[in-house]
């Protein structure tokens, strides 16, 4: 072999070293789907969640926890089959895409904070559960757009927060919909029980304080409408902002940052649109700034081009986003932070 061609070979081969990674990435393999299956029925609601298995011959997989987004108000988590699918046939992740309850459920009766102890149950759900599907409960990543975003940072700031009583009292603990055989939501919290090993918050709400502040409980807030419910208070009638700061305060991840020195948290990927007008870069990055200063570990990326829930599946044409062209991108680099993370 002359010099030129050894050195063309040389090349090649550290050529597709580098490459490897992204090449293995791109390959996509078959998975399994078990639909509907349901975790919880509270006050007669049943909670489901669609489960993803890849079929690469692996004994078991590391899980990703799916929270989708819509306001509180509306909604299934059908817009993120399209990302569950993805990550089931690009990476080898059992993925959980979880269904909770919305505000205007039971007669538009449901509170902000059983929204979130349904998130809670559902990933204790997922802890006890999804061993059957493959999944590893030892290595398990949450993640959510929008109010599932909410929901996700709740688990991560607040699921320490547990109590058999629930949200009352001084203290305004939760109670998780789904809890173990035999555990008190005390005993959970004792264990760190809700504990995950990565975060990733797409374009997430932190704040419920001033978004109830600026308008959220009126009818000045379209998602009432599209959820053709009436404008209400997001704790009932008788828990107005004014009166109660505290209940709006304790369901905002935002006022719940641990200091790590007293909490550490997993490692998290926080990013947002570049033209999000619901939860603009500004909200996004000021949360970020407090869990820097918090010394929290956390990754922030604005991606340019994009609007507000350009993570759903499909095309929004009002937004000006599709799937393909603006999720797909963004997924690879999610599988990226869960490979390292999740390893």
């Amino acid at each position: 072999m002359n010099n030129n061609n050894l050195a063309r070979t040389l090349f090649l081969g550290v050529l597709l070293t580098l490459l490897a990674p992204w090449v293995a990435a791109a390959e996509t393999h078959e998975f399994q789907v078990h639909k509907a299956v349901q975790w919880a029925q509270p006050e007669g609601i049943p909670l489901t969640l669609d489960i993803y298995v890849p079929q690469t011959g692996k004994k078991a997989y590391p899980v990703l926890v799916i929270y989708h987004g819509g306001g509180w108000l509306i909604n299934d988590n059908s817009p993120m089959a399209a990302m569950s699918e993805y990550i089931a046939s690009h990476g080898e992740f059992v993925v959980a895409n979880m269904n909770y309850r919305l505000l205007p459920d039971n007669h538009n009766t449901t509170t902000l904070n059983q929204m979130v102890e349904d998130a809670f149950g559902g990933l204790l759900w997922v802890k006890d559960h999804i061993a059957r599907y493959q999944g590893d409960p030892a290595r398990i990543a949450i993640t959510g757009d929008s109010a599932g975003g909410h929901l996700a940072a709740m688990i991560l700031m607040s699921g320490r927060k547990l109590e058999s009583n629930g949200f009352k009292g001084k203290s305004l603990g939760f109670k998780p919909t789904y809890l173990p055989k035999g555990k008190t939501a005390e005993k959970v919290a004792k264990r760190d029980g809700l504990k995950v090993q990565a975060a990733i918050i797409s374009y997430g709400a932190f704040d419920l304080y001033e978004a109830v502040k600026g308008g959220f409980e009126k009818p000045s807030n379209m998602f009432w409408q599209f959820a053709k419910a009436e404008p209400r208070g997001i704790f009932g009638n008788d828990i107005n902002v004014t009166d109660h700061p505290e209940y709006y305060k304790a369901v905002s991840p935002i006022y719940n940052i641990p200091d790590a020195k007293d909490y550490p948290l997993p490692p998290q990927f926080i990013h947002v649109a570049e033209n999000d007008t619901l939860t603009t870069p500004a909200m996004v990055g000021h949360y970020v700034e407090l869990l820097k200063k918090a010394d929290q570990p956390v990754t922030y990326k604005i991606y340019p081009g994009r609007a507000h829930g350009f993570m759903d599946g499909g095309c929004n044409t009002h937004a000006g986003t599709c799937f393909e062209k603006d999720a797909v991108p963004v997924l690879d680099d999610m599988l990226v932070f869960l490979r390292k993370t999740l390893r």
